[in-house]
């Protein structure tokens, strides 16, 4: 018996040490260990391990496990089910990829009820996961992001509104996907777990574009959605002060999340730990002295704290914005009542990786691991 525990230990140790390996790794610890007991049978987590770091055919996985074709095929299915595994069409076949932690198999587990797991002990080691010593970092540290800010479009200046390009316009990135899908939010269905959620929507309101909304439409975690019902919902987010992140590429974007401070793993890593998370947008907030009244209205729409009252030099308050925190969504523009913040263009421009191949390429490069 205590062989056969040392050897379920060491395949789920050798999926850890796999996992790791992604270009956005998942340091090992305990808890990380608990996490994996609880979504991997042993199979699943044998198979997981050897997989390569680039999608691979049902044959070559097969192959490297010694399992039979047909079997190999029922385990992946499986997996995939369970969002641990991506099953990807390609013209010449299926082809797979072991889903990494964020953005992955985190967010699969949460976007779906899970009547066969105890989404109360998943929230909870999530959550104690992701506040481990050096995960968020792992994460959501480096100069290349996963996430990038897309201001709202409403408060962009007149004067430059032409050479905004569409890459900076989440309205644009929804039309031109032709569609895209809607799901769970992930992050606030595992705060209701823990207690924490705040009044933010959860159902019908994680986008998803291209690809991505195809394949979670094909494993029901997310439904179809047209380009006008995306459009609504990014109108509705907007209008509840909810902070637009997108995926942080030109070309193909898979999501944009609308988020709060207080759920969001990726803002919430700014406010708990000082990460810059997330890839600001080019744009910034300005105040207009003259026309703030100190209301506070702007600080309390700030999911960042990045925005604050100061006291002047006759002792009234008014509006400060902190540039260096600041990831320019325009929530606290948006909720001035007397228009006393825009939004300004940065003078440095952020242009996003093309696509997700060389944002991969960049995050691993730059964790030396490649």
């Amino acid at each position: 018996m205590g062989h056969l525990i040392d050897s379920k230990e060491a395949v789920y140790s050798a999926l850890a040490e796999r996992l790791n390996k992604n270009p956005v790794g998942a340091p090992v610890n305990e808890t990380l260990m608990e996490i994996l007991y609880r979504l991997f049978t042993q199979s699943e987590a044998e198979v997981g391990s050897k997989f390569p770091l680039l999608p691979v055919s049902l044959e070559r996985i097969a192959g490297t496990t010694g399992y039979k074709e047909q079997d190999m095929a029922r385990i992946l299915n499986d997996m995939a089910e369970k969002g641990l595994v991506l099953d990807l069409a390609r013209r010449d076949g299926t082809y797979y990829m072991l889903a990494p932690m964020v953005v992955g198999f985190f967010e699969y587990t949460f976007m779906r009820v899970g009547e066969n797991l105890n989404m109360k002990e998943l929230a909870e080691l999530f959550e104690k996961y992701f506040n481990s010593e050096g995960v968020r970092e792992e994460f959501f540290g480096g100069e290349t992001k996963m996430f990038k800010t897309l201001v709202y479009e409403s408060l962009i200046p007149a004067a430059v509104e032409t050479e905004v390009l569409d890459y900076e316009k989440a309205s644009q990135i929804i039309r031109e996907s032709g569609g895209g899908s809607l799901g769970m939010c992930s992050c606030r269905h595992k705060a209701s777990h823990l207690g924490k959620a705040c009044d933010a929507p959860v159902e019908d309101v994680c986008t998803s574009l291209g690809g991505a909304a195809k394949w979670l439409i094909s494993r029901r975690l997310a439904r179809p959605a047209s380009v006008d019902e995306l459009l609504r919902v990014l109108d509705r987010t907007e209008k509840l002060g909810l902070v637009h992140l997108g995926d942080n590429v030109l070309n193909k974007p898979a999501y944009i999340c609308h988020c709060c401070g207080c759920c969001c793993g990726v803002l919430s890593s700014i406010n708990k730990s000082g990460i810059s998370s997330v890839h600001p947008s080019n744009f910034i907030p300005e105040v207009d002295i003259d026309k703030c009244t100190g209301c506070g209205t702007c600080a309390e729409s700030c999911h960042i704290n990045a925005v604050a009252l100061e006291a002047g030099v006759d002792g009234d308050e008014t509006a400060a914005v902190k540039k260096d925190l600041c990831i320019g969504c325009g929530a606290c523009a948006s909720a001035c009542p007397t228009g006393a913040l825009t939004m300004s263009r940065r003078s440095v421009l952020h242009v996003p990786p093309a696509n997700k191949q060389e944002q991969f390429l960049r995050i691993a490069r730059e964790r030396g691991r490649i």
